[in-house]
């Protein structure tokens, strides 16, 4: 293991399944549950496989889950995201969605599958006697974490789905068809998980006695915390985030990187905001964010597809002065030897020699750092300004605005140098959207949006209101939408699956 860098190999078996599909483990390495399991460098591979799936298999190619294709869920279909082809992102981007849709699919394979590597671990790291406890513990609880995390995702995309912990694997009917768990139950289940978690996790890998290496990128006490004030944020449980937001800024492991830009970079692979996130290496396990990400025909950043964009009323909500508005592509001479730019009034016709973009790639996951068709940005599931931004959503849900709820914001602004904001201009509505504009501005495209919009009862308002304006259908509706629709695949191997209004 690389010190600095949690490498992301698949290096033991992984169970591939849908909810009531075969079980019949894909080895991935000569490890297997007969043979496998004896050894401490046998359950570090069984949890480095983990880990693995929050961006797919180190074969083939790499765009599922938190590499690329989560982000389409999350952000393409939402008043952010765009996308100006058709297939299944067009879809997701005009809000047509239906249980066809194969990013809807590969999302929830992809979530179901490390699942699945985590329970198959959990299961098979319990009974070992060639390790100690306190490396039981650590192996547990980092294999708990992962499902936990990866049953936020589900609950947050379809809300009741079927759990499968490791405790079923010792039922032999374990894959009989079951009914989906309600998002309550599940909620209950995480608590509990990450609670324990918390306790059992170590705050840095810093000369840590398992592993020997400043392992970055493993789950610690500060994600679990993180993770917990998420839930309790997505439940109303204002007191509860409050709690947990202020147990993670005790910690004093976390602060804002000073430069936003910066963050992004693909040589930034952790730094002091880092709480959680997906790490690759583009020579060894990269991914295909700068392909899916990087502008088309750009003189530097070339051969990528601007697949997955932000629309131009969002990038025309941030101030010039603000320095998230540089984490964009607006305006290029490209290699097609047309100036590439925003037009100037809906429906515009580019005069010779220009070329109006129809949206904006980000820089996000997508500078000159890269040659390559691999890229190996991080992806930062968890990080210090989300905490900062939900704490403050809180603390105005319960008093209103106060000193400290306008300062977490502006830490946040004043790191980009935005417009900071002023007590005395805002009651409680009013800085509630204020703070879901600067949660758009500040973590568009990291898998936040649509959970954000859902929280705060806006998804078919803000959404809606672009679509109209840019001349499309309005098609949210709520709550019909408040949930993806169960793919139909998933449907038919368990009818309890029911979509029925979803569609």
């Amino acid at each position: 293991m690389k010190k600095h860098t949690l490498l992301l190999l698949l290096l033991t078996a992984g169970a591939q399944f849908s909810c009531n599909q075969d079980l019949d483990p894909t080895v991935y390495s000569n490890l297997t549950n007969t043979n496998g399991y004896q050894t401490k460098s046998d359950a570090i591979a069984a949890i480095n496989s983990i880990y693995g799936r929050l961006k797919g298999p180190s074969v083939g190619d790499n765009y599922s889950y938190w590499a690329t294709r989560h982000f389409a869920l999350t952000d393409i279909a939402t008043d952010i995201g765009h996308c100006q082809f058709g297939g299944d992102p067009g879809q997701l981007s005009l809000g047509t969605w239906n249980s066809s849709n194969g990013l809807l699919l590969e999302d929830w394979n992809a979530m179901y599958k490390l699942i699945a590597n985590a329970n198959f671990a959990i299961f098979n790291i319990t009974p070992m006697t060639g390790i100690t406890d306190s490396e039981k513990r650590q192996f547990i609880a980092e294999a708990k974490f992962l499902r936990a995390s990866a049953y936020m995702d589900l609950t947050d995309a379809w809300g009741p789905v079927v759990l499968i912990t490791d405790a079923n694997l010792k039922n032999a009917n374990y894959l009989d068809q079951t009914p989906p768990s309600s998002v309550e139950e599940i909620d209950a289940f995480i608590i509990k998980e990450l609670t324990e978690v918390a306790a059992a996790l170590p705050i840095n890998y810093k000369s840590n006695g398992i592993y020997g290496t400043d392992d970055v990128g493993r789950a610690t006490k500060g994600a679990a915390f993180t993770l917990l004030a998420k839930l309790y944020l997505r439940s109303h449980n204002w007191q509860k985030v409050v709690e947990l937001t202020g147990q993670v800024m005790g910690l004093n492991e976390y602060s804002l990187y000073p430069s936003y830009l910066g963050l992004f970079k693909e040589s930034n692979k952790w730094c002091s905001e880092n709480i959680f996130s997906s790490l690759s290496d583009a020579n060894t396990n990269g991914t295909e964010l700068l392909n899916h990400f990087g502008p088309i025909d750009h003189p530097v950043i070339q051969n990528r597809w601007q697949y997955y964009t932000v629309n131009w009323d969002f990038y025309n909500t941030f101030g010039d002065e603000d320095d998230r508005k540089k984490c964009f592509f607006p305006e290029y001479m490209g290699v097609d030897k047309l100036l590439h730019k925003q037009a100037p009034s809906l429906g515009a016709q580019p005069p010779k020699g220009e070329f109006y973009m129809p949206d904006v790639s980000t820089r996000k996951y997508a500078d000159d750092e890269t040659t390559t068709y691999y890229d190996g940005h991080s992806v930062n599931i968890l990080r210090y300004a989300d905490v900062l931004l939900s704490r403050a959503e809180a603390l105005n849900e319960i008093n209103g605005p106060n000193s400290e709820t306008i300062d977490l914001i502006n830490q946040v602004k004043g790191r980009s140098h935005a417009k900071l904001l002023i007590m005395t201009d805002y009651n409680q509505a009013t800085l509630r959207d204020a703070i879901l504009q600067e949660r758009g501005w500040e973590l568009f495209y990291e898998g936040k949006r649509r959970q954000d919009l859902i929280r705060m009862n806006k998804y078919d308002i803000l959404v809606n209101a672009y679509h109209l304006r840019v001349g499309e259908p309005a098609q949210i509706k709520m709550p019909q939408n408040k949930y993806y629709t169960y793919p139909q695949s998933q449907v038919n191997l368990n009818p309890h699956l029911n979509n029925g209004d979803r569609q």
